[in-house]
C-alpha cells in the first residue's frame, strides 16, 4: 500500500478498523518479518547508507538523504542515490535527468535527489548500484528501501517524525507501520527523530534499550523565500501537508487558504487551473514545497502561468547536536571496511 492511498484513520488512536484489521496485519508483519530476516543481500563493493522510515508517510527522509550526501561530498566522496521512484513505467535502471525527466516517469523525490547527486531509479538496486559505481560514485545512499532491500548496507538510518510518530502503532493495513517494530530496529544502526513532539517516543524507547543511537534533526525554511508578509494560498501533496503549511508561516507568509492533496499527487491542468482560480478569489500568491514544484514542470500553459506566480519554500536540517551526519558517514565506512 502506498503512502498516496494511507487512509486517515491510521494516524488515529486504534479503534475498529485496526482492531478488524488485526488478523491481516499479523500475516504481513509475519511475512514482512521474515523478508527481511531472510533476505540475501549482494555487496556492491562500495559503502551503502540506506535511510529509511518504520512507516509510511511523509517523515523527511528525502531532506535527510540530501543532508548526508552533501556532508559525504564535503567529507571527499563522490555520492549517489539509489531510488525506487514512485510510480513511474521505467523496465531498467536510469540515471535521472533533472532537466529533461519528469516526475511521472521517475518520481518526484529522485528528481529532487539528482540536483544534489547522481540518482539511479530501478526496483532492482544492485543493478542501480552498479550504474552509479560506473558513473564515479563511490558511496551510494539508499532512499528508502530499509525493509525490502536486495543489496546489503552497511548502515541503516531510520527516520520518524516527532509529531505523526507511528501513527496507531498498527502494521499494514490496520495502520502505517511496515514491519514489527523490534524486527526494524534489530536491522537498523540509529533513529533519527525530525521535528519536536513525542508521537515518536515509543520508538525512541525501544531503540534506547536495542542500544542504538537517537539522533535529533528539525527542518527549517532556507531565508530568501521571498514570502514574507504576503497572502499565500499553500498547496501541497506529501506525507504530512499540514506540517508545510506551519513552515510556510515560520517563513512569514500569511495564509489565507491551503489545498491539501494525496502523497506524490501527479498535477493535471485541471488541478492547476482551479489554483489559479482559487488564488485570485483571495487574492493570494501561491506556494508549495519544492517536492510538488518539480510536478507541475510539465508542457502546459496552464503549468506555465501558475509557475510564475509560484513561490517554493526549500529546508534546510539542524542536527542536534551538529556532527549527526559526519558521524553516520563515518561509521558507514568503518562498518563497510570491516
Amino acid at each position: 500500500m502506498m503512502a498516496s492511498e494511507a487512509p486517515p484513520f491510521w494516524w488515529d488512536r486504534p479503534d475498529w478498523r485496526s482492531a478488524l484489521l488485526w488478523p491481516v496485519s499479523s500475516v504481513y508483519g509475519l511475512v514482512a518479518a521474515r523478508r527481511m530476516l531472510n533476505a540475501r543481500r549482494e555487496h556492491v563493493g562500495v559503502p551503502v547508507l540506506c535511510v529509511g522510515n518504520p512507516t509510511v508517510g511523509g517523515a523527511g527522509k528525502t531532506p535527510v538523504a540530501i543532508a548526508l550526501a552533501q556532508q559525504a561530498r564535503r567529507m571527499g566522496l563522490e555520492p549517489g542515490f539509489l531510488s525506487r521512484g514512485h510510480g513511474g513505467s521505467l523496465s531498467k535502471p536510469h540515471l535521472v535527468d533533472p532537466h529533461h525527466d519528469s516526475a511521472k516517469s521517475t518520481g518526484d523525490e529522485p528528481l529532487l535527489l539528482a540536483s544534489e547527486a547522481p540518482t539511479a531509479v530501478t526496483p532492482n538496486r544492485a543493478a542501480g548500484a552498479r550504474l552509479l559505481i560506473a558513473e564515479g560514485c563511490d558511496f551510494l545512499i539508499m532512499d528508502d528501501g530499509f525493509q525490502s532491500a536486495h543489496i546489503h548496507y552497511d548502515y541503516a538510518l531510520l527516520v520518524v517524525d516527532a509529531q505523526r510518530g507511528l501513527g496507531n502503532g498498527h502494521i499494514i493495513p490496520g495502520g502505517p507501520v511496515r514491519a514489527p517494530l523490534v524486527d526494524q530496529i534489530r536491522h537498523a544502526h540509529a533513529v533519527l527523530r525530525m521535528g519536536e513532539g513525542e508521537a515518536a517516543d515509543a520508538l525512541v524507547r525501544l531503540a534506547a534499550r536495542a542500544g542504538r543511537p537517537i539522533y535529533d534533526a528539525v527542518a527549517r525554511p532556507r531565508p530568501g523565500s521571498g514570502v514574507e508578509g504576503r497572502a499565500l494560498l499553500a498547496f501541497a501533496g506529501i506525507g504530512h501537508p499540514d506540517k508545510f503549511f506551519r513552515t510556510v508561516e515560520e517563513a512569514g507568509g500569511r495564509l489565507v487558504a491551503t489545498r491539501p492533496f494525496p502523497d506524490h499527487h501527479y498535477y493535471t491542468d485541471e488541478n492547476l487551473a482551479e489554483l489559479l482560480e482559487q488564488a485570485d478569489a483571495a487574492g493570494a500568491d501561491l506556494v508549495t514545497t519544492a517536492k510538488d514544484a518539480v510536478r507541475i514542470r510539465h508542457a502546459s500553459e496552464v503549468a506555465a502561468r501558475l509557475l510564475q506566480r509560484l513561490s517554493v519554500i526549500e529546508i534546510d536540517l539542524e542536527f542536534d547536536p551538529p556532527g549527526i551526519p559526519e558521524r553516520i558517514i563515518g561509521d558507514t565506512i568503518a562498518a563497510f571496511e570491516r
